[in-house]
């Protein structure tokens, strides 16, 4: 599976993310969620970062979000990386505790957009310091991941990817409406 969504992902074009952050949410109220164009049965949390980015290859975003399984259909966010790498973080609607800016169900994957098997990486953080990351290393030709959080709404995802010894991707993106 990983090798017929990583030629998904080559197609790719090069589309600039937005960066239009939402303001924090409270305690008791769902984030408002919009469909994406072309997706059907995907949405993104209204300012989430990516939005143009999601929206430019519906297939692939189709993809990216199948690769964490069933439910994983609201986007919280993407990045492109150059030419190099894509992150992708989705959401699946449920909490893990009563916070909902704090406790969301996040699961991240981290595209190889070379076409060459690279050592690369994906590491989610939240906001709680007991809480072990989730991450996944490796040398991969599609993509590192799925990794899952049960408190990351407002957590980090690192993304990370060397070719040779020169390190390409080297990014912490952080969830859009939280500060």
């Amino acid at each position: 599976m990983r090798s017929s969504i990583a030629a998904a992902a080559l197609a790719l074009t090069a589309a600039t993310a937005t960066s239009a952050h939402a303001a924090a949410g409270s305690d008791t109220k769902d984030p408002e969620v919009v469909k994406l164009a072309g997706n059907k049965g995907l949405t993104v949390v209204d300012g989430a970062d990516g939005k143009a980015l999601l929206e430019a290859n519906p297939t692939i975003t189709a993809a990216a979000a199948n690769v964490c399984g069933s439910g994983y259909t609201i986007s919280e966010g993407a990045a492109r990386y150059g030419t190099n790498a894509t992150l992708y973080l989705w959401w699946n609607g449920k909490y893990s505790g009563t916070n909902k800016l704090y406790d969301k169900y996040i699961c991240g994957v981290l595209f190889n957009d070379t076409g060459s098997a690279r050592y690369m990486g994906i590491r989610l953080k939240d906001n709680f310091t007991d809480t072990p990351h989730a991450e996944d290393f490796g040398t991969f030709s599609t993509y590192a991941g799925p990794v899952y959080q049960k408190r990351g709404g407002c957590g980090e995802a690192y993304s990370y990817m060397k070719s040779g010894s020169t390190v390409v991707v080297d990014n912490t993106y952080e969830m859009s409406g939280c500060n």
